[in-house]
């Protein structure tokens, strides 16, 4: 697959060149975390990792999780998330990312289907970043529509981990300014991380159905 798919090509950039070279940058990690495609639709905003879970928690509808069972982990695929309008995030922009993630959800749904192999796989989970902590309750209200629960972890992070977090606010940033130079806050260093967690029995129910994904992406 080429680094950077040419249904969001690198001249919509603002600085292309900056911009390539952080795609190529983005396939190493990749390769080195072992994140994988899982659809190639080109409207899908995920890739997943498969990895262990670190920490034991009972979500809403009973599923259990315990450290050191397998999850999916989700990761945004840069690439293919729509670049954020020069003038900042627009409604129409917000419902195609809202129907690029009730899609990749979909499509999440229907890997788990043709992957018997995974069948000790209940939990999904991902981190999403925040600009600031002001704005964790707004993800999860949002990431709440698609059935995603949010579990914000105590305690001060390892410094091991807080260098990682920082290196990653630093890829965000460059991806930002990136796209839209404008739209890069300076508060982006400082994003906090909004763990959420779905069930694979709440992702099959709400998206394992064509007909419940078709009226899901409809909504948007």
């Amino acid at each position: 697959m080429a680094v950077f798919p040419r249904h969001s090509p690198v001249s919509c950039y603002s600085h292309p060149w900056l911009a390539e070279t952080l795609f190529a940058f983005d396939t190493r990690l990749r390769q080195h975390h072992g994140v994988i495609e899982y659809s190639v639709d080109p409207a899908c905003i995920f890739r997943l990792e498969i990895t262990l879970a670190h920490r034991r928690l009972t979500l809403t509808d009973g599923t259990d999780l315990g450290p050191g069972d397998r999850v999916v982990r989700l990761h945004f695929w840069n690439a293919h998330i729509p670049p954020v309008p020069r003038g900042g995030t627009t409604i129409r922009w917000a419902r195609q990312m809202q129907r690029s993630i009730s899609l990749s959800l979909r499509e999440l749904a229907r890997y788990f289907s043709a992957r018997p192999d995974l069948s000790d796989i209940c939990v999904v989970c991902g981190d999403v970043p925040s600009a600031t902590r002001s704005q964790c309750q707004q993800i999860e209200y949002i990431m709440a529509y698609y059935g995603f629960e949010t579990m914000m972890e105590t305690g001060r992070l390892a410094l091991s981990e807080r260098l990682h977090r920082l290196g990653e606010n630093i890829l965000i940033s460059l991806t930002v300014f990136a796209q839209n130079p404008a739209a890069l806050r300076l508060d982006t260093l400082q994003r906090v991380r909004v763990p959420i967690y779905l069930s694979r029995r709440t992702l099959e129910r709400k998206f394992g159905s064509v007909n419940t994904v078709a009226r899901a992406v409809g909504a948007g």
